[in-house]
Order: C-alpha cells, then sequence, then structure tokens
C-alpha cells in the first residue's frame, strides 16, 4: 500500500506542474486577428483570459512590439512595461512611429491575481501605405472619350506586363490596390483575394478604401502579369430613384501598387501608370448594383490576366486626376461569400413560368452550370414575393431589374456567377 500512494503523489505532483490555470488567447489588432494592410497609427490590442481557476482577475499586463518574431533587444521598438491595471481590450500603442508597410510582432504578458503569470503566443500586424506619398502608382482610367455617361457600359479590362530580377529570390509580395467603381484582381491568372464589391461604399470624396493583398505565392520569376477587371458599383451606377446614374463620378478609375521584396534587401515596385493597357471588349457587357449584369460568354479573353498574352488591339490608358490623401484602409471586415444554399424546389406559377424558390429571403446571387449551343441566352430575374395568385411578383422593385442575362459560348458546361451586382431575393424566375 505505501508503494501505491507513493505512485499516485508522483503522478499528482507531475500533472500540476505541467498544468497552468492561465492562458492568453484570442489576440487582436484593430479588433482584427494578424491584419495586414492597416494604417491606424496607434493601433489597439485586445486579449481574453482564460483561466482554471474561479474569479480569477488581470492584475497587470506586459505588452512587447517588435520587428522580429524573435524578439531580440534590438529589434524590439516598444515595451509598456508593468502595467498595474485589469484592462484587456482596445488598448493603445505608445512606441514611436509605426512604419509603412513594416510587419510587427507582438505578444502580453499578464499576471492575474492569484499571482499566476501567463505569456500569449506570438501575433503580428503590418502596416500597410500610412502616408499619401507612400503611393508611386497614379490613378488611371481606363475608358476612351465619347462614350454616352448616361448608360451602362461594358466592364473595361486593364492588364500590365512586368519582369522580376532574373536572379532575386522573392521574399514576399504585397498588392495594394483601390478603385472608382468596384474592382476584381488577377496576378498570373489567378484571381486575387476572396473579398467581393471592393472596395465598398463610402463618401468618396472624403475617403476611398484601399484594399491589402499578400501576393507572395502568386507571383513567379520571370515573365509575370497582373490585371484588373472594373464595375460600376455605387460609384457610377444607377442609384436611389429616378433612374439617377453617375452621382459620383463618371468614369472608373484604378489605383494599384505591386510591392516585391527580394531576400537581399532590395524591392520591386509596379504601379498603375501610362503604361497600362485596356479595352471595353470583354465579357462584361452591363453591370449594375440595381439592374444586375449582362455577360457574353463568347468574349471572353482566355489568359487576358496571364504574361504574354496578345494585347496589341488594347488602348493606352489615362491619368485620372484624382487625390491619394484620401485613402484609408478598412475598418471593417470584407464583403465574402459565406454560404451556400440550393433551391427547395422548382415549380411552376399559374402564368407558366419557372421558378426557382430558396426557402429564405436572402443577399447574394446565383451561380448558374448550364451546357448548350453557343449564342443561346437565359435570363434570370430575382424576385422577394409571389402574388396572391402564386405569381412572381416583381412591382416592388420598381425601376430595378434585378436581372442576370448570360450569353453561353458553347461546348462543354459553362459555369456563370455575376461579378459586380448582388440581389435581394427569395425566387428565381428562368
Amino acid at each position: 500500500m505505501k508503494r501505491l500512494l507513493l505512485l499516485l503523489t508522483v503522478i499528482s505532483t507531475f500533472s500540476f506542474a505541467q498544468t497552468s490555470p492561465l492562458r492568453v488567447e484570442q489576440l487582436r489588432v484593430e479588433y482584427k486577428t494578424n491584419p495586414v494592410g492597416i494604417d491606424v497609427l496607434l493601433p489597439r490590442f485586445s486579449w481574453k483570459l482564460v483561466s482554471s481557476q474561479r474569479n480569477t482577475m488581470q492584475k497587470s499586463y506586459q505588452i512587447q512590439v517588435a520587428k522580429e518574431e524573435k524578439f531580440s533587444k534590438k529589434s524590439i521598438v516598444w515595451h509598456s512595461g508593468e502595467v498595474a491595471s485589469e484592462a484587456s481590450h482596445l488598448l493603445d500603442y505608445q512606441g514611436p512611429n509605426l512604419q509603412s508597410r513594416q510587419r510587427y510582432f507582438w505578444k502580453v504578458k499578464v499576471t492575474d491575481s492569484f499571482g499566476n503569470t501567463a505569456e500569449s503566443p506570438v501575433q503580428y500586424f503590418e502596416m500597410g501605405l500610412v502616408n499619401a506619398s507612400d503611393w508611386q502608382a497614379k490613378w488611371i482610367e481606363p475608358e476612351k472619350e465619347g462614350f454616352d455617361v448616361k448608360k451602362q457600359q461594358p466592364s473595361p479590362l486593364i492588364r500590365k506586363e512586368f519582369m522580376t530580377k532574373p536572379k532575386g529570390k522573392i521574399a514576399s509580395a504585397r498588392l495594394y490596390v483601390t478603385s472608382r467603381g468596384l474592382n476584381e484582381m488577377y496576378l498570373n491568372g489567378q484571381r486575387v483575394g476572396k473579398e467581393v464589391l471592393s472596395p465598398g461604399w463610402t463618401a468618396y470624396q472624403a475617403r476611398i478604401q484601399y484594399f491589402t493583398y499578400d501576393v507572395t505565392p502568386l507571383v513567379q520569376a520571370g515573365s509575370n502579369a497582373i490585371g484588373a477587371m472594373l464595375g460600376d458599383g455605387w460609384y457610377r451606377g444607377f442609384l436611389v430613384w429616378e433612374n439617377n446614374r453617375n452621382l459620383w463620378g463618371q468614369r472608373v478609375a484604378l489605383l494599384a501598387q505591386l510591392v516585391v521584396k527580394y531576400t537581399d534587401g532590395s524591392e520591386q515596385i509596379i504601379g498603375t501608370d501610362e503604361s497600362w493597357k485596356a479595352t471595353a471588349d470583354g465579357p462584361i457587357r452591363e453591370n449594375d448594383l440595381y439592374n444586375g449584369e449582362t455577360y457574353d460568354a463568347r468574349l471572353e479573353k482566355a489568359g487576358w490576366s496571364s504574361a504574354g498574352f496578345d494585347a496589341s488591339s488594347w488602348w493606352n490608358v489615362k491619368i485620372g486626376n484624382y487625390p491619394k490623401d484620401n485613402l484609408v484602409a478598412p475598418a471593417g471586415p470584407p464583403v465574402r461569400r459565406i454560404e451556400e444554399i440550393k433551391p427547395l424546389k422548382i415549380f411552376k406559377t399559374p402564368a407558366g413560368e419557372t421558378v426557382l424558390d430558396l426557402g429564405q429571403n436572402m443577399v447574394g446571387w446565383v451561380r448558374l452550370k448550364v451546357k448548350g449551343p453557343a449564342g443561346t441566352k437565359i435570363k434570370v430575374t430575382h424576385a422577394e414575393v409571389l402574388d396572391q395568385k402564386g405569381n412572381f411578383y416583381t412591382a416592388n422593385l420598381r425601376h430595378a431589374k434585378c436581372e442576370l442575362n448570360y450569353t453561353l459560348k458553347g461546348g462543354d458546361t459553362e459555369t456563370y456567377e455575376p461579378h459586380f451586382t448582388f440581389m435581394g431575393f427569395r425566387y428565381v424566375r428562368l
């Protein structure tokens, strides 16, 4: 019995020594986890305590910020010292000025009311373009003069080819981008980011959001190409009532800056300027947040955002006279796809129309998979309700068409979803 009791005591002691009752979790900077591209000059830190002991309170904290993940003495830019406080939410950075495009690492050590201490995992935040002078790129307008500003226009395609250093090993690459109107960015044929309807709706004369993307995996040695597709969005699309259009401007524009850093410490900047090329002969013939999108798949440009594409027929862009001192990083979360649902049923209305019921009112769009001869046209109309007879009802939408028009290119199964529109709907008429 004595040997058995001794063994139990050893196990209990070992377990207690290896388990800490206190942990620091859910570290955030400006409400975000490991954000890339913030421009708040005094970012705020937050964390949560997790303890196995009841009634645990934070007694003090210490925040450290460094330029290196290992927190060498030379890399530390700010140490708060031990601060006696229960606060753990939105605590201001109080060190020297933070530098544009610099990644910083941070951690926090806390002491609780029982005397337990815990140190958090190392997290990071990366600054965006803090000053207007950090933008070496120029605003560019991709459209020719003479178009009818009162009508919906084709979505322009814009591109630029560039070479990375032949003997340079790429350490990182960041793409900073915004637009007057909506944008989708591509690099070497790949869609950049998961955001949609960027850069969102703001009071454009006061501020325009720019987004920062880590595109390191997309940049390749040698020849590269960057492309952009622009939409009207809130900037110049039909808005509010009475067919109002161009409330903020008449021409869409793009501002993009790609910064490639090499392991030898050098860097290369590719920005929008006069050397970029554009065309309005792309597949999106019309796009509008209220009216929807018209897409002709026969006009798709295979490889248009990849190196080696023949853009000899594309025209030069024009430099836009727009400010850069009103550019800000987004404060809130971006618009993203968050859920996919399938129709609950497909039925014929009393009027003989084919209608899909999604089962709930939602905000989003439909994805089509179709196969048929080239030139076949499909129209998809959206509605929130049916009328008293069970027929498709759109009178409450007033002037908004809320429709997608898709023209098949023919051949294999085609998949389409709109780029620059969204709908509020439950029912879909084909």
